[in-house]
């Protein structure tokens, strides 16, 4: 079931995104690691309260629906005439954060336990948000227009 709803919001995130990532790129970028970022510390401080959990996840699925969209849209933004290299390199770094953070998980779940995924996602996504708030071009100002 949890699966299912984060499925649902996932593709509600994605249609979201969709129609106002145009005009509302950075603004949905920041919405987005805020959202996931609230998400994660409701898992962590909540993780025994059912309905909770649901929320949580609906919440991770429409704020994570719609993340490779605004990173693809923002890195061929940047990109400009390089971006078919820049959307290279970002499949690149995204397969090579997976890897990571296989890595970085099992260490957390050998060392610390699951209860601690919540938090350290947390802090990823707390410096996720800095970089992005501090950086306002030009990855965020369309070329197209």
């Amino acid at each position: 079931m949890i699966l299912l709803i984060f499925g649902i919001a996932a593709l509600v995130g994605i249609w979201v995104i969709g129609i106002l990532i145009d005009h509302k790129l950075r603004s949905l970028v920041l919405i987005s690691i805020a959202g996931f970022g609230l998400a994660s510390v409701t898992l962590g401080i909540s993780m025994n309260q059912t309905i909770v959990i649901y929320l949580a996840v609906t919440l991770w699925g429409l704020t994570f629906g719609g993340a490779a969209t605004l990173l693809q849209t923002a890195i061929a933004n940047a990109g400009g005439d390089g971006a078919d290299v820049a959307q290279s390199m970002l499949v690149t770094t995204w397969n090579l954060a997976i890897g990571g953070g296989s890595v970085v998980g099992a260490f957390l779940l050998e060392t610390v336990g699951v209860f601690s995924f919540p938090w350290a996602m947390f802090c990823i996504l707390l410096v996720a948000y800095i970089v992005v708030w501090k950086v306002k071009t030009p990855g965020f100002t369309p070329k197209h227009k």
